[in-house]
């Protein structure tokens, strides 16, 4: 059985290496899917949705309204510092495949009933592109 939780989110970034326009300071209302699998417990859920939710919304919390930096885009963090802005500063850069990478690292921390099998994140940075990654817990 399959179960999903949508988070919404609004996050700045750039891509200093990009070719194109996202080497530009930016910023996307990303849409996020956590999709939990296992058997569904005698609670009669795979997961209650308010622990889904206490699980990842926190991390939600710390990216929104925050401009997402690499770390070694000094310049930017310079700059968020002076604005004293909210910033988030990775070891990557900021691409939705990244970002998606971050979150499983993020929600794999936490501890799952023994009934859920596997988590998989999908996020939207724009309404029609998305990047998708799972893992077998």
């Amino acid at each position: 059985m399959k179960i999903a939780k949508e988070f919404r989110w609004e996050m700045g970034h750039r891509l200093p290496e990009h070719f194109g326009k996202c080497k530009n300071i930016h910023g996307h209302s990303y849409k996020m899917i956590v999709e939990l699998e296992g058997d569904v417990a005698k609670s009669g859920m795979v997961m209650d949705y308010y622990d889904v939710k206490k699980m990842v919304e926190p991390i939600v919390e710390k990216l929104d309204h925050a401009f997402m930096v690499y770390k070694e885009d000094e310049e930017i963090i310079s700059f968020l510092e002076k604005l004293k802005s909210k910033m988030v500063v990775v070891e990557f850069q900021s691409t939705v495949e990244n970002i998606c990478k971050y979150f499983l690292s993020e929600i794999k921390k936490f501890r799952f009933p023994q009934n859920v099998e596997k988590v998989s994140v999908r996020i939207y940075e724009t309404a029609d592109d998305y990047a998708e990654e799972e893992i077998k817990l």
